[in-house]
């Protein structure tokens, strides 16, 4: 369980950045991940060895959605099936708003950008392993393809320094590494009329797999819960992305770390809120195939877990639903931001 923070603890990785570390650098960024995993559960991340500035990734999702981005008629193109029963991919591409939900926001999202091994999936509606789809703008998929690479080393070193804080070898969690199927989203959350009376735009939920890592914008709205039922605000420091580990992991550490309860409010519309908010989520995800082991020996088919978690995720609710009774009309939120 978390602990009765007030604000989030701010991590400086500029280590990560040298030529080279020497291994009490290492051993001490080490600890801190594990304190800040075993107590509030979230962290910022400062000195961040990207190449990409927090402007140039709010850019590109400008030229997703801003005024002169796709146009309408071009993100429904790369809509997934459950919104376009025509089109091919089921698992990446673009998900309207959904009308009616408390996460009303819609999304772009690619996963690696090579090519992955074709995987069987739990369920034959969804293919996890599917190239991703993207506009006709080459420079906004180069952009989009470099973050997501860039994102994705640096979940590989965090794993090598949370593996040494369990006490095993940095090479632990490599497995994870073959074949990842790591999620890289962009968000955006029209701003909520004033007429309307909306406390969230994203309600309180736990994130189901391994690390996310969030680069926020201005607006603000994050809040983290701690151990005294306290919503702590978690508004964006420059040059910082937030760090939290999810369910799944929470378990690999059997029990060790916390997966921190979080949600955002929306923010008052007003002069500088014209064009909403946007954050971009970064997934780190194993591969499909992946066995993740817990310490206390309890195994999960990395693949079969996310199947079964997606009936939480707003954007493929209505498809879920129609194979599980019940289910309908229950508002969820898992992995949003």
């Amino acid at each position: 369980m978390s602990t009765s923070f007030s604000s989030l603890p701010i991590i400086s990785l500029s280590s990560l950045s040298k030529a080279s570390c020497d291994e009490a650098e290492l051993l001490r960024l080490s600890a801190e991940l594990d304190h800040v995993f075993s107590t509030t559960g979230f962290a910022y991340l400062t000195d961040l060895p990207l190449t990409y500035t927090h402007e140039d990734v709010f850019g590109i999702c400008d030229e997703f959605f801003g005024p002169n981005g796709v146009s309408t008629e071009e993100k429904m193109k790369l809509a997934k099936r459950t919104f376009v029963p025509g089109n091919k991919n089921t698992y990446r591409g673009y998900f309207p708003p959904q009308q009616g939900s408390d996460n009303l926001k819609e999304g772009f999202e690619l996963g690696t950008p090579s090519t992955l091994p074709s995987s069987s999936s739990p369920n034959p509606k969804f293919n996890l392993t599917e190239p991703n789809v993207f506009p006709s703008s080459q420079s906004f998929r180069t952009k989009c393809e470099t973050l997501h690479t860039e994102l994705q080393n640096l979940s590989t070193k965090l794993l090598s320094l949370l593996a040494v804080s369990l006490g095993k070898p940095s090479t632990f969690f490599e497995n994870y590494l073959t074949n990842s199927l790591s999620t890289l989203r962009l968000l955006h959350y029209p701003p909520v009329p004033a007429s309307r009376q909306q406390e969230l735009i994203c309600t309180p939920h736990t994130d189901s797999g391994i690390l996310t890592l969030l680069h926020q914008d201005s607006t603000g709205g994050l809040e983290v819960l701690n151990s005294k039922n306290e919503w702590i605000p978690a508004p964006y420091v420059p040059g910082s992305v937030v760090v939290n580990i999810g369910d799944l992991m929470a378990k690999v550490s059997g029990g060790r770390w916390v997966a921190t309860l979080h949600r955002v409010r929306a923010a008052k519309r007003n002069a500088d809120q014209v064009k909403g908010r946007h954050s971009v989520p970064f997934f780190f995800e194993p591969g499909a195939e992946c066995v993740v082991r817990s310490l206390d020996g309890e195994e999960v088919i990395y693949g079969k877990h996310v199947v079964e978690k997606m009936s939480g995720w707003v954007e493929f609710q209505d498809v879920i639903e129609e194979e599980e009774s019940g289910l309908r009309g229950v508002p969820k939120a898992v992995e949003v931001y």
